[in-house]
């Protein structure tokens, strides 16, 4: 089969990060203290905060670390920094790349946000629920592809054979087939 059909079971898209990421991001500087940025995270209905030292983003507040680095140690969140229970290295991934490179580096870091950076400076975060709204809708579109392509006898397109470009498709055992694939084959 050639490179050139469109193979149901392999799709790729490359979509840019661009166009999942959320551009509004929440900062806190790093001697706010746990409290503040719990009540900027609940008022904004976000579950993190980009933690900021000399407006130089260093590390990252989420509400698993509220829970697990100040509440399980019942700490008082007036009394803490969020500079002491932020996670750190800050993770980070550049503008110019795709929903996919998002994913892997979500896998590889074990995290579930990024922060999207354009020359250092953070200006947007992309988030593991972001990218299953991505998932969802590719799947919807692949799955309505299939069944388009399942209910075509006859047409043009991509010979599934010989992969060359055909007006008189015909559809045999599953498969698009042109005529001469089709007189090749002896099925005509």
């Amino acid at each position: 089969m050639s490179n050139n059909n469109l193979d149901a079971g392999h799709f790729e898209t490359r979509v840019p990060l661009r166009e999942v990421m959320r551009y509004s991001v929440m900062t806190v500087q790093s001697e706010a203290t746990a409290d503040a940025a719990a009540q900027k995270m609940c008022a904004e209905k976000v579950g993190s905060c980009i933690v900021l030292q000399k407006n130089k983003p260093t590390g990252i507040v989420t509400e698993e670390d509220l829970s697990c680095k100040l509440v399980a140690k019942n700490l008082l969140p007036s009394d803490v920094c969020v500079s002491t229970i932020m996670s750190t290295p800050l993770i980070t991934i550049d503008v110019g790349k795709t929903v996919m490179d998002a994913a892997h580096m979500m896998v590889s870091h074990r995290v579930r946000r990024l922060p999207v950076v354009e020359d250092g400076q953070v200006i947007g975060i992309v988030t593991v629920r972001d990218l299953f709204s991505v998932a969802s809708e590719m799947n919807e579109i692949m799955s309505d592809l299939v069944e388009i392509r399942s209910h075509v006898e006859m047409g043009s397109g991509v010979c599934d054979s010989c992969g060359a470009m055909a007006d008189d498709l015909k559809r045999v055992d599953d498969r698009m087939l042109c005529s001469r694939c089709r007189w090749e084959e002896n099925l005509i």
